[in-house]
């Protein structure tokens, strides 16, 4: 019986990889839009609802059906919308993943229903790599760099040890992964910079704002700077910064990543030191990505979001440009 079902396995895959694309050409023959699905990690968080919306408008301008699943910030939810779109017969798939690993299995399913996968915003981990035909985003590794050269630029004349407390973000995520290692990396080019606590905040305000507290108590003014691998996460900890009695932005240096405006606020107040953008604005790269990987017209493999490094002489002049 087991080599009976070990046999029909392959065979009903095939066979519904044809019905996936027989109902997909007989949609387009009957000049039907595009369909795109698309699982964004949680779409009301902050940066994700501008990423969201970004998408959104790119594909209503060029007349795509979008599909959009929230994945809550679950793995397992987000595995389970990808596979609903396979049921769906989307023409392509497109997500943000949660973590990095652990989707090797769900990704063949979807290459065997011939549905071309983009990645949005994060990198996985896949010994495979057809398993996914583009990644679209900011480049982690020189956001967290960029980070640190500001840090040792402007911190050389300072006397001492730096101590640097940081917060990073979801564990097991490329963002955190990658943030941490470019920090770190160009950190390591002067002994005196240490990171003395670093902590998960998982992108979250309140975390942020906890956690700081906890390394205030721990630490007190050994605490040169803060490193937050989100504009999200350093506005909380200049909450608990500043109920210490501390001065964000002199006392504690604070460099965090994203770009927002409610940084750009903070650095106008004087609280927030510099803010490296990573830009949630990728609808358009997507859409153009997905219109070309639905036609089988070659897609660049990595399409890098163009950023920019944000301080306090800056945000006066670029606060009213921001879109999130």
């Amino acid at each position: 019986m087991l080599g009976i079902r070990q046999r029909l396995v392959p065979v009903l895959t095939a066979l519904l990889a044809a019905c996936s694309g027989d109902v997909q050409q007989a949609r387009h023959d009957a000049g039907a839009p595009l369909v795109l699905g698309f699982s964004q990690i949680v779409a009301a968080a902050n940066w994700n609802a501008a990423n969201t919306e970004s998408i959104r408008a790119a594909a209503r301008d060029a007349g795509i059906t979008l599909r959009l699943e929230d994945a809550h910030g679950s793995q397992e939810n987000q595995v389970a919308a990808l596979r609903s779109f396979v049921s769906q017969h989307v023409d392509v798939i497109a997500f943000s993943p949660v973590v990095e690993s652990g989707w090797e299995t769900v990704l063949r399913e979807i290459q065997a229903a011939k549905i071309p996968v983009i990645l949005m915003d994060r990198a996985i981990e896949i010994s495979d790599d057809s398993l996914y035909v583009a990644l679209i985003g900011s480049d982690f590794i020189e956001q967290g760099r960029r980070a640190g050269r500001w840090l040792l630029e402007n911190t050389r004349d300072l006397p001492g040890e730096i101590d640097i407390v940081e917060l990073q973000g979801t564990v097991g995520s490329a963002p955190a992964n990658d943030r941490k290692q470019g920090f770190a990396e160009i950190i390591a080019a002067d002994s005196r910079y240490r990171i003395i606590r670093s902590e998960s905040g998982g992108f979250s305000r309140q975390s942020g704002k906890l956690i700081m507290q906890k390394f205030l108590q721990a630490e007190g003014r050994r605490i040169r700077v803060l490193f937050a691998h989100s504009d999200t996460m350093a506005l909380g900890a200049i909450e608990s910064i500043e109920a210490a009695g501390f001065k964000p932005g002199s006392d504690i240096l604070v460099i965090s990543i994203e770009g927002s405006r409610a940084a750009f606020e903070a650095m106008i107040a004087g609280k927030l030191n510099l803010s490296v953008e990573c830009s949630p604005l990728l609808g358009p790269q997507l859409i153009a990505a997905v219109k070309d990987a639905a036609a089988g017209r070659p897609v660049p493999r990595r399409i890098v979001t163009q950023e920019s490094v944000f301080t306090p002489d800056d945000a006066v002049r670029e606060l009213p440009n921001r879109k999130y």
